[in-house]
């Protein structure tokens, strides 16, 4: 009778203590704390988090089918099933440890298995988790960092994007994006021109730095001022791209900017955003 009662109070100690590891289990993803609404958990010792980590700030695509969940960027493709240790990368079968599962609405995935897959490197220490993932490299230089500096009416915000799957991502929109190039306007400055016909603002500025700060490409996105006559505006773009770094003008898109925008807004959501100066008025 004792041992049962000694076991039965072994069993709900060991239950407290891992909630209370899940519970305090802090998950960082390049320097910067994730944020979540599931909390990390603690299962045969692995860490499961959900899916979404995984997703926004990896800079992976999920897509569903047929119970299935597919993860890929670039050239890697890996296949998991909730409930199921079988996985496949690339077309190889694989089998996880822990099986993935879904609570809360939400696919929980083992952390240190994904990340690892898609080349990150993970470490544990003092109830953190790290995770660095790989750099965004632009003609050779590790970009840490991503300023983007933004107008309005009255004075300007500049803001910092940290995280290197959000880098990345939003370089690759608008290394994409970029069409034909073109002449340079007549008329083009962060002030809106009501004067001159065919005039563009800077509705955006990215700048792509190294670690030690220095700039390694600058692009500057520009839309038509649209205060005119259809008849003056015809044959006039709607957005233009410049890159400062080759002093070269081209066609863009707006459905470009709309993408960026949304990475940006997603990166300010989970906390992989700050603001480096603003004075607007």
């Amino acid at each position: 009778m004792k041992k049962l009662i000694f076991g039965a109070v072994l069993a709900i100690l060991l239950c407290s203590a891992l909630t209370t590891y899940a519970a305090d289990t802090q998950i960082k993803v390049d320097g910067i704390s994730v944020v979540s609404d599931v909390k990390p958990e603690f299962r045969n010792n692995r860490t499961m988090v959900p899916l979404r980590v995984i997703s926004e700030n990896f800079g992976a695509n999920v897509d569903w089918s047929n119970s299935e969940v597919t993860l890929s960027k670039d050239n890697l493709k890996v296949i998991i099933t909730p409930n199921s240790t079988a996985a496949k990368k690339n077309g190889e079968k694989i089998t996880l440890d822990v099986k993935p599962y879904i609570k809360n609405n939400r696919v929980i995935v083992p952390l240190r298995f994904i990340a690892e897959t898609f080349g990150c490197n993970v470490d544990y220490n003092n109830s953190i988790v790290t995770v660095d993932t790989k750099p965004l490299v632009v003609d050779g230089a590790k970009i840490k960092a991503l300023q983007y500096e933004y107008h309005m009416a009255m004075g300007g915000v500049v803001q910092q994007i940290n995280g290197n799957a959000y880098n990345e991502a939003i370089y690759q929109l608008i290394s994409k994006n970029k069409g034909t190039k073109i002449k340079a306007p007549v008329s083009y400055s962060w002030r809106v021109n009501l004067d001159t016909p065919g005039s563009y603002y800077k509705n955006g500025q990215y700048n792509f730095g190294d670690e030690k700060g220095n700039s390694v490409k600058q692009y500057d996105i520009y839309s038509l001022v649209n205060a005119f006559p259809d008849e003056l505006l015809s044959g006039f773009p709607d957005v233009l791209i410049y890159d400062a770094s080759e002093d070269q003008w081209y066609m863009f898109s707006n459905a470009a900017i709309d993408s960026i925008r949304q990475m940006i807004n997603t990166a300010e959501k989970n906390g992989f955003l700050k603001v480096i100066s603003n004075n607007v008025v």
